[in-house]
């Protein structure tokens, strides 16, 4: 019985990254299809979120991680806020405006964008296009200490689980959209296309801040998995100064900032060495205050 359930648990752990993704994006596909992808996208999200919970409490990557740590009400705020309404109205609403005008006023054939290609090649090449804008933004958040203040507020986490998934300090979330999505919308790409993107994006998020036993072979070089994002959380800069990827890990490859190996585990102690304020409308003004201008 017991090497039934090993080998039942290996068979997950493998399984487990893939499949929720491929049914994830099956489940938006059959939306796009029956002219509802919103309504498809949340109930997909909503499904992942599910399975990912259970799956945290069964087959967890570190027990520790799923105590808790008091700030289950700041991650949900900061989601809200930071997706919700930066991204969901902000952001998402200015793309509408903007493709909806260049569809409408400009010529025939507006940018270079392929629009004649299958759709699903057109949502490759948005990832790879879009990835550009979001590992430079991302990496920069590191190394420009005065955007770091922003980006802080995501790495002050002592865990990882599928609730942090979206705490992101609002400031933070906006630069990184917008220079991804400035991209695809400069080339002209269809809104069909920067849906694709953004549910993908999110999928992938959710399933890269998972707290499950996963294991992922080849495609960890290709895809930003939990097994990567684990040492970028790392307190070690070595480690955490890696992986800037969003979905794929194509410009940590050319920019030589990828990292994983398999000589040691990556670490439990994760976090930053600055003091994080507890509350979540502390942790919104705190980039603001100390050192609030401070640049390399």
């Amino acid at each position: 019985m017991r090497a039934r359930m090993t080998t039942l648990r290996t068979c997950v752990s493998w399984l487990a990254w893939p499949g929720l993704l491929a049914l994830c994006l099956l489940i938006t596909a059959g939306g796009f299809v029956l002219g509802r992808p919103t309504l498809f996208f949340n109930i997909a999200y909503a499904v992942l979120a599910l399975c990912l919970f259970a799956l945290e409490r069964g087959m967890p990557h570190e027990r520790s991680w799923n105590r808790n740590d008091g700030q289950t009400f700041a991650n949900i705020a900061h989601t809200l806020l930071s997706k919700g309404l930066v991204q969901t109205l902000v952001v998402f609403s200015a793309a509408i405006g903007l493709a909806s005008y260049v569809t409408s006023s400009a010529e025939p054939g507006y940018g270079i964008w392929p629009r004649g290609w299958p759709l699903w090649l057109q949502v490759i090449m948005a990832i790879i296009a879009a990835e550009l804008g979001f590992y430079w933004a991302h990496r920069i958040a590191h190394e420009w200490k005065l955007l770091w203040r922003f980006h802080a507020v995501h790495h002050s986490v002592i865990r990882l689980w599928i609730v942090n998934t979206g705490r992101f300090h609002f400031v933070d979330s906006l630069k990184s959209i917008l220079i991804g999505t400035a991209i695809l919308l400069t080339f002209g790409a269809p809104m069909e296309v920067l849906i694709w993107l953004s549910a993908v994006t999110a999928f992938v998020g959710m399933l890269t801040h998972c707290n499950v036993d996963m294991r992922f072979g080849a495609l960890s070089w290709w895809f930003n998995t939990p097994e990567l994002h684990r040492w970028h959380h790392s307190r070690d800069l070595r480690e955490g100064n890696k992986n800037y990827g969003e979905n794929i890990m194509l410009w940590d490859h050319v920019f030589g900032t990828y990292f994983n190996t398999r000589d040691y585990r990556p670490p439990e102690n994760i976090g930053i060495d600055e003091p994080m304020p507890a509350g979540f409308l502390q942790q919104l003004a705190w980039p603001f205050r100390t050192k609030a201008t401070e640049t390399d």
